[in-house]
């Protein structure tokens, strides 16, 4: 049994996991996972998985979940639509990413209801065959997660020693803003204590954004600075 929250009137914010794009999810073979209904753009993320049979599953989610179920809340396929919309809506309410519906052993296929009703609110529902666990896609997602987060960890570290690499060139400044600017595919500027612009490198920008740039160094300028007479 799970236990009993304090419901709120608004989802939690989604802790900073790393996303896992739905669609990495679909893609393992082992699972067969099958989607069914919403939306399948690769903006479709999920930062975990959470099991609940609790026909308002509100209190129990933060944000950010793919929610599996067997559907044990479910009276039979053939409840009142009105059922899944307020289930579908509840889920969508708390920030819920993904409706993971498990087939067997209550119930042989996902109802056409809840179809329509992740449709309709447009919330992803995966189809997850009998022979596929609960546990195996949670730990899943916990794969696809950890290998984010090391991608992110060695592109950052990769970064960071190109930044050091082009410091320690004769011309550190030129080098850190060149390549700083193509980590960044955009454009890098050093403003001076004064506001000035002391060197750039990248793509210039247009007029709007360099002023909004300029304005900005002011700004940040070190208290005490004497700004350009």
């Amino acid at each position: 049994m799970e236990e009993t929250h304090t419901m709120v009137n608004s989802p939690a914010p989604v802790p900073p996991t790393p996303p896992v794009p739905l669609s990495a999810l679909l893609a393992r073979a082992d699972l067969a996972l099958r989607q069914i209904a919403g939306p399948r753009g690769a903006d479709v993320v999920i930062h975990w998985a959470h099991t609940s049979e609790m026909a308002d599953p509100y209190p129990y989610l933060l944000g950010g979940e793919l929610l599996l179920t067997a559907g044990v809340q479910i009276p039979d396929a053939s409840a009142p639509d009105a059922f899944f919309d307020a289930y579908v809506a509840r889920i969508v309410a708390a920030g819920g990413a993904a409706l993971g519906f498990g087939l067997a052993p209550v119930h042989e296929t996902v109802p056409d209801a809840l179809v329509a009703a992740c449709d309709t609110h447009g919330l992803p529902l995966l189809e997850v065959p009998p022979r596929t666990t609960f546990s195996g896609v949670a730990r899943a997602v916990w794969q696809l997660m950890a290998q984010a987060g090391l991608a992110e960890l060695r592109r950052v570290t990769e970064a960071q020693r190109s930044l050091a690499a082009a410091a320690a060139r004769p011309d550190p400044v030129p080098a850190v803003l060149r390549r700083l600017a193509q980590r960044l595919g955009g454009y890098a500027v050093l403003h001076g204590p004064d506001g000035t612009r002391i060197a750039a490198a990248g793509r210039e920008p247009e007029p709007g954004v360099r002023e909004s740039l300029a304005a900005l160094a002011r700004v940040v300028r070190p208290a005490g600075s004497a700004g350009p007479s």
